[in-house]
């Protein structure tokens, strides 16, 4: 049985499959949802929108509470309960630096837009390579 599972979410249809396969393969687990907020992007701008806030970790739970509710919404259709986290930065480096406090982490194969995935780069292939526990990529 792995205990501590960790999916990192953003608001593609590939992490809801991400939550939806942790919840069926590890329905006694507990399950931990991380969003990142303040990626990177071409023109920093969601970075630098973030880092202007007066209170930015109040800004980054206002940019996660969707991405949040519709990861509990899924967990609600198996009876399971959830935790949340947010955490901004590049989400990447989060992602991998928080790894290695689960058993494994779950994450979907891709996300957001063609242009941020080639100015960002592939979150999941870089946390593939990079996490300090076994990574569970879903398609």
């Amino acid at each position: 049985m792995i205990p501590r599972v960790l999916v990192p979410v953003d608001d593609s249809e590939m992490a809801e499959r991400a939550v939806r396969y942790a919840l069926e393969a590890h329905p006694d687990a507990e399950i931990v949802v991380l969003h990142v907020v303040g990626e990177p992007s071409g023109m920093m701008g969601k970075a630098v929108g973030l880092a202007l806030e007066d209170d930015i970790q109040q800004a980054a739970e206002e940019h996660a509470s969707a991405v949040h509710q519709r990861a509990r919404d899924i967990a609600d259709q198996y009876d399971t309960e959830i935790s949340t986290e947010v955490a901004w930065g590049s989400p990447a480096k989060v992602i991998i630096n928080r790894a290695a406090d689960f058993d494994t982490v779950i994450i979907g194969s891709h996300g957001g837009t063609l242009a941020e995935r080639l100015f960002v780069g592939n979150v999941a292939q870089k946390v593939f390579r990079r996490s300090p526990v076994p990574v569970t990529v879903v398609r």
